[in-house]
């Protein structure tokens, strides 16, 4: 897929905050390393180091308000090449509520934090289903932030939507810390199974925890590599939240040695995946008109 000139590398999973503002709650004082205001610039200060072109925003707060201003804050920013928010999708409103987001340039998909829910099969309930469908009709995206112990439960929502793109945030979180492979091993390759479901390579450095090696991460990127492919595989920073193990670079620069692709391959873990994923060329990168 020919990339586009603003769009030659693309950090898939970075996260933007005013802390006590737009209902942000998270992240607590006792992470002091990123406990403070992190904006675009921040951002590009550190990507500009590995020479990444643009970022896809992510969520971190469940809150219209945090998903209103990540649009507002997005909205004319080339360096941004789209947004992911959030959406109630249990409220009757919710199919409203997606068709309005979807008439915004840089959303491109909405991620529900089911690792944060009391069910770990929240997304099957019926009363999902209409926003689901509207997610599908307006071609969004839904990112996924769970655990390996919600694998089963999203296996059974892929099936059940396969017109829906499905993206793994974080790999699902192994316990990497831990050096738990099964039963997440099996699990996340039942998921690679289907064609409508990728997995982005972030948060990994984080689950490993502040005393990480390359040899504790390298069974999963591995394994991820395997069944995933590079063409499924999307690479993000997890910025600012990387900061508490290590920087930006080296989440970067450990991805790049242990996958050790080159040419399209790594042209495609790096940028042309998440492109075609979000469909940013389809959508385009254009200046906002509606904000």
């Amino acid at each position: 897929m020919p990339r586009g000139p603003d769009v030659a590398m693309i950090d898939a999973h970075c996260h933007f905050w005013r802390l006590n503002q737009n209902d942000c709650t998270w992240p607590p004082p006792e992470l002091t390393a990123i406990h403070r205001d992190f904006f675009p610039d921040d951002w590009q200060r550190a990507a500009n180091a590995v020479g990444i072109d643009a970022a896809i925003a992510v969520q971190s707060q469940p809150s219209d308000g945090d998903t209103d201003w990540l649009l507002e804050l997005t909205c004319d920013d080339p360096r941004m090449a789209g947004m992911i928010g959030w959406v109630n999708l249990a409220a009757p409103g919710a199919p409203g509520r997606i068709a309005a987001l979807a008439e915004h340039p840089k959303l491109r998909g909405l991620r529900p934090m089911l690792q944060d829910l009391p069910d770990d099969d929240w997304i099957l309930q019926p009363i999902v289903t209409p926003a689901i469908e509207a997610m599908v009709a307006h071609g969004l995206c839904l990112d996924v932030l769970v655990r390996p112990r919600h694998l089963p439960h999203l296996l059974r929502f892929a099936e059940r939507h396969p017109a829906l793109r499905v993206v793994i945030d974080h790999a699902a979180k192994p316990d990497i810390a831990g050096g738990v492979l099964d039963p997440w091993r099996a699990r996340i390759a039942r998921l690679a199974e289907f064609p409508n479901v990728v997995c982005k390579l972030s948060g990994l450095l984080t689950e490993a925890g502040e005393a990480w090696r390359p040899d504790a991460l390298r069974p999963y990127l591995d394994h991820l590599l395997a069944t995933f492919g590079p063409r499924r595989l999307l690479w993000g920073s997890d910025w600012p939240v990387v900061n508490l193990a290590a920087d930006y670079s080296r989440w970067f620069d450990l991805v790049d040695t242990i996958t050790g692709l080159a040419g399209d391959e790594r042209a495609a873990l790096f940028g042309d995946n998440a492109a075609r994923v979000y469909g940013i060329e389809a959508r385009g990168n254009q200046a906002c008109d509606i904000c």
